[in-house]
């Protein structure tokens, strides 16, 4: 008994590449799906992540060359800077700064990436029209900073950064600014 290999069938028809086809692409665009909404996320964590090394950065600034430091929100723009006063000999005046060297520079948000939530306990006298377009948190020579919580998102993702006064240290939160408080916190719990 002899096979005729001229006659038998190998091979697939169009029907089955087809949906092999169909199916590779539905897998592909759920993994692109995921991929987008983790891009996303990914932006704003960066975000929150470089404005507390900022505000951990702008302490240790403060305390080691006792002058004050401080982070100033673009509201507007999305972002923010450290910034502080040195002396200027040609007009002998002091004139801010911005910070930029190896640990520190601009930050511009990426992407949808924004300030969702600002609350901030200042201590100086600015007039509202200022304060809601550039708000800054202050740092002081003595460790302290002005307290603040501040929700950075994109619609979707979120999160929160706390500042304390009393300790002038920087927590991050993954989440909305509903369940922290602004103010003092006790520091016989931490």
């Amino acid at each position: 008994m002899r096979h005729d290999i001229r006659n038998s069938k190998y091979g697939f028809t169009i029907a089955e590449l087809l949906m092999v086809v169909v199916i590779i692409a539905l897998i592909g665009g759920v993994g692109g799906g995921l991929y987008v909404g983790t891009h996303k996320r990914i932006l704003v964590e960066k975000a929150a992540r470089d404005f507390v090394l900022t505000a951990k950065y702008a302490r240790i600034m403060a305390i080691e060359r006792q002058q004050p430091y401080e982070i100033q929100l673009d509201v507007a723009n999305g972002g923010f800077w450290l910034a502080t006063s040195q002396w200027d000999e040609e007009t002998e005046a002091a004139e801010q700064v911005v910070v930029r060297d190896y640990y520190c520079k601009p930050v511009q948000f990426e992407g949808e990436v924004k300030f969702e939530d600002i609350q901030v306990t200042s201590t100086s006298m600015k007039s509202s029209a200022e304060t809601e377009e550039k708000q800054t948190i202050v740092f002081s020579p003595d460790g302290t900073a002005e307290s603040a919580v501040i929700q950075i998102g994109d619609g979707k993702n979120h999160y929160t950064i706390s500042i304390y006064a009393a300790t002038g240290k920087a927590k991050m939160y993954f989440g909305t600014t509903e369940n922290i408080e602004v103010g003092t916190v006790d520091l016989d719990a931490e």
